[in-house]
């Protein structure tokens, strides 16, 4: 019997973990640690809706603070330093230590960083609430903004900025921007639709660094020596497993906490959400899924088999979506620029349905614009037998840098 389950991660993986360990009959003392001050919180909209200012960052709050004591859920804001995973123990950074006979790490992931520039006044990430406001206050006084990286954060935002009346450029190093996330054909679709739109994109151009006045941006210097006068940057770059304070803990470490096909990391240890890598039987490889869905999917998943005993291996069918300007658009399954890609319905109307297609076998199906269409394939998709011969999952690309040399 279980009497302490403390949560490490306080974004939606986090919490959904804390509310499955109740739903599931868990009824000890339940933790749940966050680095962040306040309640919980959704990410999808901070680069959509919060940043363009339609939505205060208070909606993003998943639920109330009455939510959480009706649960019986104490709300810990701190910042994970260090596990004992042989003693079940958690550290903290005020130096006091949790300890718990089931822990669930949820930490997500960290953006990315160029090795140069995050000091300058202008220069932005993205993936707090705090990130959001801060960039999203510059925008109103901004008149030019540069992205370095495209994709769906980078391409995301530069369609927020350019319906704020922003001049927006997007530097990507890839051909195709976005042909790793939706194949080569879509993709262009969605550089298409940002040109129509008066987004610059250019493609197959590396970053040099910034030029800066008084401590500010005020220019990007292309690897060819183009220089881009700008008020603002957002580096956008992908993102790495928020997992730096678990490397003295024991567990394996690999593109994220590996974990089985229970989720399950060590003895009486879980992981959910950004962080965790799995073997998914479905598609009989390990991958890790930076989506909104999995978030709350794994997090499930992970107190059912922490609970339980390893009760249901995790084997979900993919699922994202993206908004930029008018255009939704939704995939389940895996994608891959080396996929065969057929339109099979609306080729020459606004909305479509593409089908992914590895070996004669359909892997993936994306809509634009087509939710309704896109239902019946989603089912085809859920039914196939395991595994699934499909394309490994895609992540966002490196640093456009102008040297290769640098690691970021």
């Amino acid at each position: 019997m279980r009497e302490s389950i403390v949560v490490v991660g306080g974004g939606a993986a986090g919490a959904g973990a804390a509310e499955s360990l109740r739903r599931e009959g868990f009824t000890g003392r339940l933790t749940l640690v966050g680095e962040e001050p306040g309640l919980p919180y959704d990410r999808p909209p901070l680069s959509k809706q919060v940043l363009s200012g339609a939505w205060p960052p208070d909606r993003t709050v998943l639920r109330d603070r009455d939510h959480y004591d009706g649960l019986g859920v104490t709300l810990r804001p701190a910042r994970a330093t260090g596990l004992d995973a042989a003693g079940h123990r958690l550290r903290l950074e005020d130096g006091t230590a949790l300890e718990y006979d089931g822990l669930v790490i949820a930490t997500g992931v960290t953006p990315r960083r160029l090795p140069f520039g995050h000091d300058l006044a202008g220069v932005h990430v993205l993936r707090t609430v705090d990130d959001a406001t801060a960039l999203g206050g510059a925008l109103t006084d901004a008149r030019r903004l540069v992205v370095i990286g495209a994709g769906f954060l980078g391409t995301e935002v530069a369609a927020v900025a350019a319906q704020l009346g922003l001049a927006v450029t997007v530097v990507d190093p890839l051909p195709v921007p976005m042909a790793r996330q939706l194949g080569v054909r879509v993709a262009e679709r969605l550089c298409a639709l940002h040109r129509e739109r008066g987004v610059t994109l250019l493609t197959e151009t590396s970053v040099g660094g910034f030029t800066e006045s008084d401590g500010r941006v005020d220019g990007v210097r292309l690897a060819d020596g183009t220089l881009l006068e700008t008020d603002l940057v957002l580096v956008a770059i992908g993102s790495t497993p928020a997992v730096d304070w678990l490397r003295d803990s024991g567990l394996a470490l690999d593109n994220g906490v590996s974990c089985d096909a229970y989720c399950r990391a060590a003895p009486d240890v879980y992981a959910a959400g950004d962080v965790a890598s799995w073997p998914n039987a479905r598609y009989g490889r390990r991958m890790r899924l930076e989506h909104r869905t999995n978030a709350g999917e794994q997090s499930a998943a992970a107190a059912r088999n922490l609970l339980h005993g390893d009760v249901e291996p995790f084997t979900p069918l993919p699922y994202f979506w993206s908004d930029q300007f008018d255009v939704k658009i939704q995939a389940h399954g895996l994608l891959s620029e080396d996929a065969d890609v057929e339109i099979v319905e609306g080729d020459k109307g606004p909305g479509f349905v593409a089908l992914y297609r590895t070996g004669g076998r359909t892997v993936g199906a994306l809509a634009w614009n087509a939710f309704r269409q896109l239902r019946p394939y989603r089912k085809e998709l859920a039914d196939q037998p395991f595994p699934v011969d499909g394309p490994a999952p895609a992540e966002e690309g490196p640093a456009p840098a102008a040297d290769p040399a640098p690691a970021v």
